[in-house]
C-alpha cells in the first residue's frame, strides 16, 4: 500500500512540475497593427502585466501600418516560440495566411479589438456597433437639424462598417426625414488622421463649409477632421465624434471642440485578451472560455467565439469619470480650459 501511495505521490508531484514548467515557458505573442496610436501603449501595459501575472513571457511585434508587414512579423513571432498570438490585424482579409500558419502550428490565435472573421480565432473587442450608435446619438443631441460629414475608419477593418451601421441605425429616422443631409461620406486608409482630414476639407469646400456635424469613428480621425475645421474657423461650432478616450481627444472634449470620445476602457481589453490566450495556449476550448458568446454579425456571416466589452460616453458633463478611474490625469485633460467652464475641471 505504500508503495502504491508512493507512486502516486510521484505521479503527482511530477504532473505539478510538468503544469509549473509550461507555465514558465508560455510565451504570447502580440502583433500591433499600428503601434504609433497612443491608445495601444495602454492596451499593451494591460497585456503585459496579466501575462506577467500568469508568468507568461510577451513578445510583440509592430507592422507600422503594413498589411504585408504583418504577415511577416506573425511568422516571427512564431519563430521566436509564441504558444499563442493576439493579432491586431491592420488588414481582416491580408491576416488570414498567418492565422492558418498558426493554426497549422498548434496556436490559438486571439483577434483583438478588430475582427478577424476566421472561426479558429477567437474575437475580443467592446460592442462597435454600440459605439457608433453611441456617437450618433450624442451628436444629433447637439446637432439635430443640418449637414453631416461621416468619417469612417480604414476600408480594410470590419469595425469600421459596424460602427458606421450603428451610427445608421441612430439617425435613419432623421436623414429619411431630411432633418439631416449626408454631405460626405468617405473611409480613412488606415483609420490615419491625415487621411481624415484631407477627406473632411473635400467635404467642407464642397458643402461651403456648411456642416454642422462630423461623425468620425475615431479620435484619430476625429482630430483630422478638427484640423480641418479649424482651418476653416469652425472648431467648437461643429459637433464632432470619436472613440478611444485618447488623452488629446479628452482635451478636445473639454475644450469644447470635440462633443464625445467614446471610453472603451483598453485596460479591461488588454487583461482580458491574454487571459484568453492564456486559456487558450493551455488546452481551453475556444467556446469554453469564460464569458464567451456567438457572434456571427461579420461580412461573411462566420460565428465566431467571442467576447464583447461595454463601452461609455464621455462628455463635457461627465470627464470625471475617466479621471476618476485614474484613466488620465486632471491635469492633462483640463489644460487650457476656462475656469468655471468644465464641472471636472474645477
Amino acid at each position: 500500500m505504500s508503495r502504491i501511495l508512493s507512486v502516486l505521490t510521484a505521479a503527482v508531484l511530477s504532473a505539478t512540475a510538468i503544469t509549473s514548467s509550461h507555465a514558465a515557458d508560455l510565451v504570447v505573442g502580440v502583433s500591433w497593427s499600428n503601434f504609433q496610436e497612443e491608445r495601444w501603449k495602454t492596451d499593451e501595459a494591460a497585456i503585459k502585466a496579466a501575462l506577467e501575472a500568469a508568468g507568461a513571457t510577451y513578445i510583440s511585434a509592430d507592422a507600422q501600418s503594413s498589411a504585408a508587414k504583418q504577415l511577416t512579423d506573425v511568422e516571427s513571432l512564431i519563430a521566436q516560440g509564441a504558444n499563442a498570438l493576439i493579432i491586431l490585424a491592420q488588414d481582416a482579409e491580408a491576416i488570414a495566411p498567418a492565422v492558418e500558419q498558426a493554426q497549422n502550428e498548434g496556436i490559438p490565435v486571439v483577434g483583438y479589438d478588430r475582427l478577424i472573421e476566421i472561426p479558429s480565432a477567437y474575437y475580443i473587442t467592446f460592442d462597435n456597433k454600440e459605439v457608433g450608435r453611441i456617437q450618433a446619438r450624442e451628436v444629433f443631441k447637439v446637432a439635430p437639424e443640418g449637414n453631416y460629414i461621416f468619417i469612417k475608419g480604414s476600408a480594410s477593418d470590419p469595425n469600421a462598417d459596424f460602427l458606421f451601421s450603428g451610427q445608421m441605425e441612430v439617425l435613419k429616422d432623421a436623414l429619411d426625414s431630411g432633418a439631416i443631409k449626408n454631405v460626405g461620406e468617405a473611409y480613412s486608409d488606415g483609420w490615419l488622421p491625415a487621411n481624415a482630414q484631407k477627406n473632411t476639407e473635400q467635404f467642407l469646400t464642397a458643402a461651403n463649409n456648411d456642416v454642422v456635424a462630423v461623425v468620425a469613428s475615431n479620435d484619430g480621425t476625429a482630430g483630422g477632421a478638427i484640423a480641418a475645421l479649424s482651418a476653416q474657423g469652425l472648431a467648437g461650432s461643429v459637433a464632432v465624434s470619436g472613440q478611444d478616450a485618447d488623452f488629446a481627444a479628452l482635451n478636445r472634449v473639454a475644450l469644447g471642440t470635440q462633443t464625445v470620445s467614446v471610453w472603451k476602457d483598453s485596460r479591461e481589453l488588454g487583461k482580458k485578451a491574454a487571459e484568453i490566450a492564456v486559456a487558450l495556449a493551455g488546452g481551453t476550448a475556444l467556446d469554453a472560455v469564460d464569458g464567451t458568446t456567438k457572434f456571427s454579425g461579420g461580412p461573411k456571416g462566420a460565428e465566431m467565439n467571442s467576447t464583447f466589452l461595454t463601452p461609455l460616453a464621455i462628455t463635457k458633463d461627465n470627464l470625471n469619470v475617466v479621471i476618476d478611474a485614474g484613466w488620465v490625469s486632471k491635469e492633462v485633460v483640463c489644460q487650457g480650459v476656462a475656469a468655471g467652464s468644465v464641472a471636472a475641471c474645477d
